[in-house]
């Protein structure tokens, strides 16, 4: 059996955060760890180990921008990619998240289906 790839799940939304675990863990491929707050993202990242982040754009405190220069700061989380999922579908956000190196941009809500084939696509460049 694979081991599992470790997802970490930032978002200020509870419900947002409970779908997303439960939907990813239901494949049985996925360990979710989630997050309520962006202040302790480095803390976890260093913890935890994520293969790939799911990061909210919009959060109180840092927002998804800030959080993804954090992590390219830190050496720990500067490998991993980050794939910004936001209920705002605008390009100035689509931007500034590239421009910081998110390797995606999903606009909530994403179906299940969705999520997994973009976390899969990130694992995929991860390995490269």
């Amino acid at each position: 059996m694979m081991a599992k790839k470790k997802i970490l799940v930032v978002d200020d939304e509870e419900d947002y955060l409970t779908i997303t675990k439960l939907n990813l863990e239901e494949t049985d491929n996925y360990e979710v760890m989630t997050l309520s707050s962006s202040k302790e993202v480095v803390l976890r990242v260093h913890s935890f180990m994520p293969d790939v982040i799911l990061l909210d754009m919009l959060m109180p405190a840092f927002g998804g921008v800030e959080v993804c220069e954090m992590l390219n700061n830190d050496f720990v989380g500067a490998g991993i990619p980050i794939i910004i999922v936001s209920a705002l579908d605008k390009n100035e956000d689509k931007l500034k998240a590239y421009r910081v190196g998110v390797v995606d941009y999903i606009s909530k809500p994403a179906g299940k289906d969705m999520l997994i084939a973009k976390i899969e696509k990130a694992l995929s460049l991860k390995h490269k």
